[in-house]
């Protein structure tokens, strides 16, 4: 068993550039769809959650849990230093969050390693899901590390390849849309409080220019990573 998951963790797929094409297409209905964006949001949320934990734990203070919630809003709970740089730093992590790790990915897939992406999906959900302190989101995690954790063991080669470039499309355009819809809700809602807020708090940075920071910084990672995995359409 250990020496056929490393083989198929090991081995580079030549999948074709068209390949990144569908799973982009069925990515975009799942983005102008409100009801399949509120489902494929989730996996947004959570690398978001993750972004805040992750950097919260390497700046030293105590994360207390993660929360997914019903309507795909999430929190992480922390404690330590009342320092405005560490304060900042993780209240900045989380809208970049999955921007990022949707550039890492594209990586894995512009090097071949579809099969071994999916292996590190499901290895970061459980990593999350050990943090996880509420039921709604306790759920949440093990259906996708089941979902995931087939895909990874079982599926036929086309569908995990297809599956690895749609989780790399919707955490870099997800990423862009969560931002939008942020930018919205501070117009909508008075006295929303949100991470461009904190961030506000922290440095004395109006909010709205954090939510620009955000949208640079996920538009740009979108770029990059679909050069990544589509760019030899360009070159050829």
């Amino acid at each position: 068993m250990i020496d056929t998951l490393w083989t198929d963790v090991t081995t580079q797929v030549a999948a074709s550039t068209s390949a990144a094409l569908w799973p982009l297409a069925v990515v975009a209905a799942c983005l102008l769809v409100p009801q399949l964006w509120h489902v494929v949001r989730h996996v947004v949320t959570i690398a978001h959650e993750a972004g805040h934990a992750t950097v919260a734990t390497l700046l030293g203070r105590d994360v207390r849990g993660i929360r997914l919630h019903s309507d795909t809003s999430g929190l992480t709970t922390h404690s330590g230093s009342t320092k405005r740089l560490p304060l900042a730093l993780t209240a900045f992590a989380g809208y970049p969050a999955p921007a990022v790790v949707g550039v890492l990915a594209a990586a894995f897939l512009h090097a071949g390693y579809a099969f071994a992406l999916l292996w590190v999906v499901v290895i970061l959900l459980v990593l999350v899901l050990v943090q996880i302190r509420n039921v709604y989101g306790f759920l949440v995690m093990v259906l996708a590390i089941s979902g995931f954790g087939w895909l990874a063991w079982a599926a036929p080669d086309a569908w995990r390849v297809g599956v690895a470039y749609g989780v790399a499309w919707l955490l870099l355009l997800g990423a862009v849309r969560a931002v939008v819809e942020l930018h919205g809700s501070r117009r909508s809602v008075e006295g929303h409080s949100s991470d461009a807020d904190a961030l506000a708090r922290a440095t004395h940075v109006p909010g709205v220019m954090w939510v620009g920071v955000f949208w640079l910084v996920t538009v740009a990672c979108a770029v990059g990573g679909a050069w990544l995995m589509v760019g030899d359409l360009f070159r050829t």
